[in-house]
This record gives structure tokens, C-alpha cells and sequence, in this order.
């Protein structure tokens, strides 16, 4: 008797340790896929749904489901059963998510303690493994902005020092052609063409106003600045040709919105220029809404329309100079980066949300006492 209960001691031994080590081999598994840096979070986490069930007694009678925000991983063949055994996700104090471990087979079949055990570490683990993914994501759009704004700021610099360097040959340019236009008598088909000339050097050297505009080359006329009211009136005569494009513009502008301190016609520029934008991202038309509110102290001017949209690839280039999608006699990729410019001489910030197929949303913020 007492041989046959040494031997049931040393079976369940064995048994024990071998559910350890599978317990173990789960854990390792999980940090070994956590470690790997070419796997993207969605095939993280479907691996992790391949090892856990090999951590159970009857791995082949299990099924598994992770919740994680506002995404849902599941085994293939998921079958919810009455027996179960499931944990949350902790990350930062806050519920992320949660992993539910079903059995197929419910008929006596149960979860032993160290397999609950063995699911809170591992959601544990999860946690710590999705705070670092966050950390990391996280520093790489951080260095991706920094990227982006010093390419902005070499390029601000750049078209500088172009833009002074053009103006004195197009001031030339445009002083000669109008002593030849006003003091030589010249026949018809001269005077066309000299006309192209001057009326070349005119747009190049309003292309050059707006690279200083992107430049912050051209400081802005400050003065008290009513949003509302500029909105209502530029807007004005815009309806009329978003109009003939089946554009409908609606305002919803807050009455609490205070007066700022700003130049109120490179303002406009921004609205016009957003506007403009907007409808050239409607060919077959649609609807610009334009808001106005104060949020946690700063003044919020939102543009959005139910356009064509943006890939986050183009995302990342349309504060660039010259960049563009439209032909060559459609645009000089100015309009943007301009807005960028404006809104950055007077201390604010611009985002913009795409997604194609569904419009764009720009919103500026400026603070309210407008400190620079």
C-alpha cells in the first residue's frame, strides 16, 4: 500500500512538473515574441494566441480570446463554453483589455489554480510588453516630428535666402517692362507679349511672397482680431464659387470666442487658402464645415470637408514647398505650407486627420492672449 501511494506521489510529481514547464515554456515564448522587432502589434498578439493554449492540460480542447482596446484576437475555431477562466489587462492603473481561455469540451474538464496563475502573469506580462510598444511608438513619431520640423525649418531657410536672391532680378524685370510698355511704342503683337512677361514676373514674384510667408520672412501686422467675424466675412465671397461647385459651406461658431491678436489678412490668406483646398478635394462636391471654440484655454479654428482624403503617406508632405498632386497649371504647392508658415509667425499649431475616402479635418490652435 505504502509503494502504491509512493508511486501516485511520484506520478503527480511528474505531472506537476511537467505543467510547469509548460507553464514556463508559455512565459518565455511570449517574452522571446515580445523581443522580436520585426513583428507588427497585430502579429504579436495572434502568436501569443498560438502559445498560450500550449501552457494548458488538453491544449487541443482550447480556444482563446484577447480584447484589447477596440480590438478583438480570437482563435480560429472560437468556442465560448460556461467553462472558463479570464483575466484583465492592466496598463498605467487603467483596463486595457482582457484574455478569456475557453475548453471545448466542458464535460469534466476544469482549469487548475496554477492555470489561473499562470493567466495573470501572462496578462501581466502583456501589460508590460504594451506599455514598452507604446513607449516606443510613441518616441518614434516623436522623432519623426522632430525629422519633419527640421526639414521644414532647413527648407524655411532655404527658400529665404531664394526668395531675396530672385526679388532684386524680378523688381528689374518688372521696372524695365513697364518703361518699354509706357514710354516705347511697340506693335500689337510685342505688346503681347511683353505683357506675358510682365504678367509672369507679377506671378513669380507672388510666388516668392509666399515662400517668405512659409519663411516667416514677412513679420505680420498685429492688431485686435474678432475670428467670427473674419470667418463670416471671408467666407462671404467664397460661397459663391464653392456654389458653382456644388460646395456647401456651413458655420458653426462659437459666440464666447474672444478677440486675438493677430494680423487679420495673412489670417485670411489661411482660411481662403484651407477653403480653396477643400474644394479642389471635392471635384464632384460635398460640404466645408468651419468651426470655432475655446478649448482648455486655446482658440480652436477647424476646417474639415467630405473629400477625397489623404493616405498617411501624403500626410507627411503637404507642409512641404512645391509639393503637390495637382498638374502642373493647377497649383505651385504653395497653399499649405503657407498656412503653416502664418499660423506658426503667430505662436500657434496646425494638425491635420485624413483618411481617403472620407475628407480631412485641419485644426488650428492659438492661444488666447496670443504670447509669443
Amino acid at each position: 500500500m505504502d509503494y502504491e501511494k509512493h508511486a501516485m506521489s511520484g506520478a503527480e510529481t511528474i505531472f506537476a512538473l511537467r505543467e510547469r514547464v509548460k507553464e514556463l515554456t508559455c512565459l518565455y515564448k511570449i517574452t522571446d515574441l515580445a523581443n522580436r522587432n520585426d513583428l507588427s502589434f497585430d502579429e504579436f498578439m495572434n502568436m501569443v494566441l498560438e502559445v498560450i493554449p500550449r501552457s494548458m492540460q488538453y491544449p487541443s480542447s482550447v480556444t482563446t480570446r484577447i480584447t484589447f482596446d477596440d480590438k478583438v484576437f480570437a482563435s480560429e475555431s472560437l468556442e465560448v463554453s460556461d467553462v472558463f477562466i479570464a483575466t484583465d489587462i492592466l496598463s498605467n492603473y487603467q483596463n486595457r483589455g482582457r484574455i478569456e481561455i475557453f475548453y471545448r469540451e466542458a464535460d469534466g474538464v476544469e482549469f487548475l489554480p496554477e492555470e489561473e496563475q499562470l493567466l495573470k502573469a501572462i496578462a501581466q506580462q502583456l501589460s508590460l510588453v504594451l506599455e514598452r510598444k507604446s513607449i516606443e511608438e510613441n518616441n518614434a513619431r516623436l522623432q519623426e516630428q522632430l525629422r519633419h520640423a527640421d526639414r521644414l525649418a532647413t527648407i524655411g531657410q532655404l527658400s529665404a535666402g531664394i526668395a531675396h536672391e530672385i526679388n532684386e532680378p524680378l523688381s528689374a524685370i518688372l521696372g524695365f517692362g513697364e518703361l518699354i510698355k509706357n514710354d516705347y511704342p511697340l506693335p500689337e503683337k510685342a505688346q503681347q507679349d511683353l505683357q506675358k512677361i510682365i504678367a509672369s514676373a507679377l506671378h513669380a514674384r507672388e510666388v516668392v511672397r509666399k515662400l517668405m510667408l512659409f519663411s516667416r520672412q514677412v513679420p505680420p501686422k498685429m492688431m485686435s482680431v474678432n475670428l467670427n467675424k473674419l470667418i463670416e466675412e471671408g467666407f462671404y465671397f467664397l460661397e459663391n464659387r464653392c456654389a458653382k461647385q456644388n460646395v456647401k459651406i456651413t458655420r458653426i461658431l462659437d459666440p464666447g470666442v474672444p478677440e486675438i491678436v493677430a494680423d487679420a489678412s495673412q489670417m485670411h490668406q489661411v482660411l481662403v487658402n484651407l477653403t480653396v483646398n477643400a474644394m479642389q478635394a471635392m471635384p464632384q462636391g460635398g460640404e466645408i464645415t468651419i468651426r470655432t471654440l475655446v478649448i482648455d484655454d486655446m482658440i480652436n479654428i477647424i476646417v474639415s470637408d467630405t473629400g477625397v482624403g489623404m493616405d498617411p503617406e501624403l500626410l507627411q508632405k503637404i507642409f512641404i514647398p512645391f509639393f503637390t498632386t495637382k498638374d502642373v497649371d493647377q497649383g505651385t504647392g504653395l497653399g499649405l505650407p503657407v498656412v503653416h508658415g502664418i499660423i506658426s509667425s503667430h505662436g500657434g499649431t496646425i494638425d491635420v486627420e485624413s483618411t481617403p475616402g472620407q475628407g480631412t479635418t485641419f485644426t488650428i490652435q492659438l492661444k488666447m492672449t496670443n504670447e509669443r
